[in-house]
């Protein structure tokens, strides 16, 4: 089933973030502590799922969530001349790994697109791993120029 995470996931999303952190990242390990970030996940997530801002689509079977992405809509300025609406960043894209190549990922990304369509945002965005490019690529998804990153010290 794919829908909207509600509070009742929150447990399952923390873990699943750790988790994906740990596969793509593992020296994170070292400096992590569960219990601190558990703590901070959970107060974004709370915040998140209620805000109108955030949408965290998942995929479950017998309540237990097998996949994840995250939405965040990005207001623009209004521009004289056309309707201004938002555009969505997709992040955090993960799918449990013995769940991997089963289409689920697919059709949470199609649920996405379509509900992205049906809310006439403008465009989505992601940043995929190199891993990740066929993937959005067989899904609708296309390459855009690189943008420009500012980073302050």
């Amino acid at each position: 089933m794919i829908r909207l995470a509600e509070e009742r996931d929150i447990d399952q999303l923390i873990k699943l973030r750790w988790d994906f952190t740990m596969e793509d990242y593992p020296s994170s390990a070292l400096d992590s502590d569960y219990k601190a970030f558990e703590m901070e996940c959970k107060a974004f997530l709370e915040k998140a799922i209620d805000s109108g801002q955030w949408f965290i689509w998942i995929a479950e079977e017998e309540g237990r969530v097998l996949s994840h992405s995250y939405i965040e809509l990005i207001q623009k300025v209004p521009r004289p001349g056309r309707v201004t609406r938002p555009f969505a960043y997709m992040t955090n894209v993960y799918t449990v790994p013995e769940y991997r190549g089963k289409g689920i990922g697919s059709q949470l990304i199609t649920a996405i697109n379509e509900w992205a369509k049906a809310n006439q945002y403008e465009f989505i965005i992601v940043w995929p791993s190199e891993e990740g490019v066929h993937f959005y690529e067989k899904n609708g998804y296309s390459h855009c120029k690189e943008p420009m990153e500012y980073f302050p010290s």
